[in-house]
């Protein structure tokens, strides 16, 4: 059946087609009549082709039918063929409107155009030519749809002011096919301005309707919401939410999340907010702030945290609430750390003047209990200064008592205190514990004249009981390194008097200084008695301490000439092979040359045999020659003396005290030739030594045996010497020297200046250069006194020389701070140095000096020789220790360099320490061993917070671990702590660079909005 009907349609479609086309032909206006009734009956397919044949056949005149009308027939052509959607029409209508403008053929065109424009999207189109048309030929239908189709047009190009009122005409007719979506339309545009009263009319009309019944509720809700209705919004919204299917399911649960959030109901607001927030791709600061708010509040922390901390960054109320919370959150978690970075942020925000007092004081007190001691001491401060009337002054006022209590903020806090002008009898108990903390910084950094003026302040303090035992040691370990050895007894004997342990304060100590105290005055019973404190039993494995007191033992007995009980205890050391064996045989020898000068020899001998390096070995042959010469055995000397000038060692203070000696050796043979050449030896490798002065007399003697005195005078002139010595010259010395010794030093310096200028290498150069750097000494001008020092030094030997030496070093270092001089002059000073004291002296200078000018490699091997000596002390072991370390940490050795590191801390309390730990948590960043690195860099902060330098390159790297493991709100809290507190510009602005970078990061992988 249906076959046939389908049939029957298509060949009545044919013959009417066929029809059309004869009656065109034939009758054109039948044709036009029957294509005009299919056109408004809308069978535009119909009239169409008719409208287009008879469109042809009227642009030929020849063939044209006068009676119709050409423009009629084109217009209906062209309509028919926008209704259908021909592409070609619209540009055909484009040119009828233009060759027809103001004709009512031309506007109802701009009609039919206008509605192809809208069936085509094309709504900026559609509003131009519904502009040209006119209502006059259209009806009523198309008039309503035209005003909506312009309405909706000018709605999609957000013209909503000119879209409105064409919405307001067609909702106002019921019956208008376009009512519903006039309402909505209109109703939306009202809701986007705000109005939400008045929207809400429009939108319960259209509530139900198929089109809108998903959307339309949202929009309800939302006006209720933001109209005050609350509970009306939010059982609404739960009902449409409970029955689905809607399309702003998420905003839905977003908004009754909001309402119980505001009605104060945080766990029904939590599911809804935590349904939103997860399942949008971007949430405003609001809605992931009162989510974090409902984890807080139910007690979800760590959930609560995560977003909190995403809320920072801003100088808003909200940010400083999240922040506020987030710290709570952290507290309540035990985080402390991560709580004080949370009030840093709160307190940097003054939306609520409340909340950023209570941060101030919490991040000061949290600091305080984390060991940032600096960091709390400024935030303590400042609070109290600010919130005056604050209910936590009281506290803050109490944790900044106990924080300079427990400090080891020294620098800082002897500040503060000594800036107190009526100190509370709390703060004058504390004075002399920051006193006494402060000098053994200076003591560990080696500034010992600036520790001994701080003990001498807590010596004089009030309340200074507790710690007047420590005061008395370190005075007298002070004395005894300055050699003031009078003041070092009467201060250690203070000490015992109540003594107490604290690290390397301890009474074996101070027994084993004052043991050395009195045997430098020759009081060796007295020395002995100290000595015997400190070792009462030797063990083959004493301490170092132990095993030099039990030598200094020794020696009291031999310098008492009781040289049984001396030897006894010589051959115990050398019984249980402690390093000090080759003194102890030295000191044997010595006691047996009292009797035998062949045994002495014998056993001096034994010292290069058995101890092949020891530093006792050019001493040793020094003293087999001497018995050889004061056995007159000359030619026996010989050798020995030989091995003494032609030493590689450290032993130059020898040299020119052997080459001395082997003249006269060889003048005693007979020799006299050769004895004229040691002492020409001397004259030019020496010539400033004491010993030249006597080479030359002795080289007098030779020549005048001889009968050659003019070849003595050769010699001498040869050698630089005038032998008679120029009076003009004696005298320009002699007025320098009697204003020095009449105590007129600045007449003397005149005068010591005048010689010099005369005589700049003159026969008392030496003298006058000395004895005018004393006096420039004593006036603590120390760039003038480092030069006379620093000439003297250049010509070594000489009878000042090692003297000179020490000044130039030490004031090269210590005053001037010129390290590479230092380093020389210490340098020179090891090779020139004829005490043990010197030696060491010059030992530690040159490691420090090499320290300060960076050169670890060479640096190595004198600090291996400084830790080996048996004198060297803690310092020279810290220091040790850090040349090591970085030597080894330059060759990217980390896990060496850290032990040696390690090993300077167990030693150090002072800015090697400080330093050491740091370098430690840098090599642990580098290894990635991040959490081992951040332990260590917390070790800086809480243990060295006297040294900013290295607390606040330990902070930077606490960022830097942080950024790297994309914790963001530690990173940027970290930062601004050393941006908000650092007095180091370049340093700061490191932190700056960084601070950006961490903040741009996070931004990026956020999906925050706004």
């Amino acid at each position: 059946m249906k076959r046939y009907i389908c049939t029957a349609f298509s060949a009545f479609i044919a013959i009417s087609a066929t029809a059309q086309q004869t009656k065109a032909i034939n009758d054109p206006q039948i044709a036009f009549k029957e294509a005009k009734e299919y056109f408004q009956k809308e069978y535009y397919s119909l009239a169409y082709p008719i409208f287009k044949e008879l469109d042809v056949k009227l642009t030929h005149p020849d063939r044209t039918d006068k009676a119709l009308e050409y423009l009629e027939v084109k217009y209906y052509a062209i309509v028919c063929g926008l209704k259908q959607d021909e592409p070609m029409s619209s540009d055909m209508a484009k040119s009828y409107i233009a060759a027809n403008n103001n004709t009512t053929r031309g506007e109802m065109m701009a009609y039919h155009l206008a509605e192809y424009f809208f069936r085509q999207k094309n709504y900026a189109d559609a509003v131009t030519y519904y502009n040209m048309a006119s209502i006059d030929a259209l009806s009523n239908r198309e008039i309503a749809d035209m005003k909506f189709h312009k309405a909706y047009s000018l709605f999609n190009l957000q013209k909503f002011d000119e879209a409105k009122p064409l919405f307001d005409a067609i909702r106002q007719m019921p019956k208008d096919p376009n009512y519903l979506d006039a309402n909505y339309y209109y109703s939306f545009i009202l809701f986007n301005e705000g109005k939400y009263k008045e929207s809400l009319d429009g939108f319960k009309k259209v509530e139900d309707a198929p089109n809108y019944k998903k959307v339309v509720p949202y929009y309800i809700a939302t006006i209720y919401y933001n109209t005050g209705q609350k509970d009306q919004a939010l059982s609404y919204a739960e009902a449409k939410l409970k029955k689905g299917d809607q399309y702003y399911d998420a905003e839905f649960k977003q908004l009754i999340g909001h309402a119980y959030f505001e009605k104060g109901e945080f766990a029904k607001a939590l599911p809804y907010l935590e349904a939103f927030v997860s399942k949008s791709k971007q949430v405003s600061r609001r809605d992931l702030y009162e989510l974090s708010y409902c984890y807080y509040n139910a007690g979800t922390y760590s959930k609560a945290i995560d977003g909190f901390k995403q809320l920072g960054g801003k100088e808003d109320s909200l940010a400083q609430n999240a922040m506020y919370l987030l710290g709570d959150a952290y507290l309540k978690t035990n985080q402390k750390a991560n709580a004080r970075n949370a009030f840093l942020f709160c307190s940097n925000n003054s939306s609520n003047e409340k909340q950023k007092e209570i941060s101030q004081f919490n991040y000061g007190k949290l600091s305080y209990e984390l060991g940032y001691q600096d960091v709390a001491q400024s935030e303590l401060a400042s609070f109290i200064q600010q919130y005056p009337n604050s209910s936590y002054i009281n506290e803050a006022r109490e944790l900044m008592v106990a924080l300079m209590a427990n400090t080891n903020n020294f620098k800082d806090a002897l500040t503060l205190l000594e800036s107190i002008k009526t100190p509370s009898e709390t703060v004058q108990r504390l004075y002399p514990r920051v006193l006494y903390g402060r000098a053994m910084e200076f003591v560990n950094d080696g500034m010992l004249i600036a520790a001994n003026d701080l003990l001498d302040k807590a010596l004089r303090a009030k309340f200074n009981e507790s710690v007047l035992p420590l005061v008395n040691f370190w005075k007298g370990e002070i004395s005894f390194r300055l050699d003031k050895t009078d003041d070092a007894i009467r201060y250690y004997n203070d000490y015992l008097k109540t003594p107490v342990t604290s690290g390397d304060v301890k009474p074996v100590s101070a027994n084993y200084d004052l043991g050395y105290c009195y045997f430098k005055k020759e009081n060796y019973k007295q020395a002995l008695s100290y000595f015997d404190q400190v070792v009462k039993t030797p063990r083959i494995n004493s301490t170092p301490v132990e095993q030099d007191a039990f030598i200094r033992e020794a020696d009291c007995y031999y310098m008492a000439k009781d040289y049984k009980k001396a030897i006894g205890m010589y051959d115990q050391a050398i019984n249980y092979s402690w390093p000090s064996s080759d003194y102890a045989t030295f000191q044997k020898a010595m006691v047996a040359g009292v009797n035998s000068s062949m045994d002495k020899i014998k056993l001096l001998q034994s010292i290069e045999r058995i101890y092949k390096n020891s530093s006792l070995a050019p001493d040793a042959n020094m003293e087999i020659a001497s018995t050889y010469m004061a056995d007159e055995k000359f030619s026996d000397a010989i050798p020995f003396l030989k091995k003494v000038a032609t030493s590689n060692t450290d032993n130059e203070a020898l040299k020119p005290k052997a080459l001395l000696k082997l003249g006269i050796a060889y003048y005693n043979i007979d020799n006299n030739q050769e004895a004229l050449n040691q002492y020409n030896a001397i004259l030019k490798q020496y010539p400033n030594s004491p010993e030249a002065d006597e080479a030359l007399d002795n080289a007098k003697s030779v020549y005048v045996e001889e009968g050659k005195t003019s070849d003595y005078v050769a010699f001498a002139k040869s050698m630089g010497r005038n032998i008679s010595v120029n009076q003009e010259d004696s005298l320009a010395y002699a007025e320098a020297e009697i204003q020095f010794s009449n105590g007129n030093f600045n007449g003397a310096l005149n005068k010591f200046d005048s010689y010099l200028s005369r005589f700049p290498d003159g026969h008392y150069a030496i003298e006058a250069y000395y004895y005018r750097s004393e006096i420039y000494n004593n006036k603590k001008d120390y760039a003038n006194a480092v030069k006379g020092y620093e000439a003297v030094s250049d010509r070594v030997p000489n009878k000042f020389g090692e003297k000179s030496l020490v000044q130039a070093a030490r004031i090269n270092f210590f005053d001037v701070k010129n390290y590479e001089k230092a380093e020389q002059y210490f340098s020179k000073l090891k090779d020139f140095a004829t005490t043990q004291e010197n030696k060491l002296e010059a030992m530690r200078g040159l490691l420090r000096s090499q320290y300060q000018l960076k050169k670890w490699s060479e640096a190595v091997t004198n600090a291996k020789d400084l830790v080996a000596q048996k004198s060297s002390s803690s310092d020279d072991k810290v220091l040790s220790n850090m040349v090591l370390a970085k030597s080894a940490q330059g060759n990217n050795d980390f896990d060496l360099a850290i032990s040696y590191y390690k090993n300077a801390i167990a030693l150090n309390k002072g800015e090697y320490a400080a330093e050491a730990r740091y370098e430690i948590a840098s090599m642990l960043v580098k290894q990635n061993k991040l959490k081992e690195s951040e332990k260590a860099a917390f070790e800086v902060i809480n243990k060295s917070g006297s040294y900013e330098l290295w607390v606040t390159k330990s902070y930077i790297l606490l960022g830097d671990i942080y950024y790297s493991e994309k914790d963001y709100f530690n990173a940027k809290a970290t930062y601004q702590s050393v941006i908000d507190n650092s007095s180091n510009p370049e340093l700061k602005e490191q932190a700056q660079q960084k601070l950006t970078a961490a903040t741009d990061e996070e931004k990026q992988n956020s999906k925050l909005k706004g």
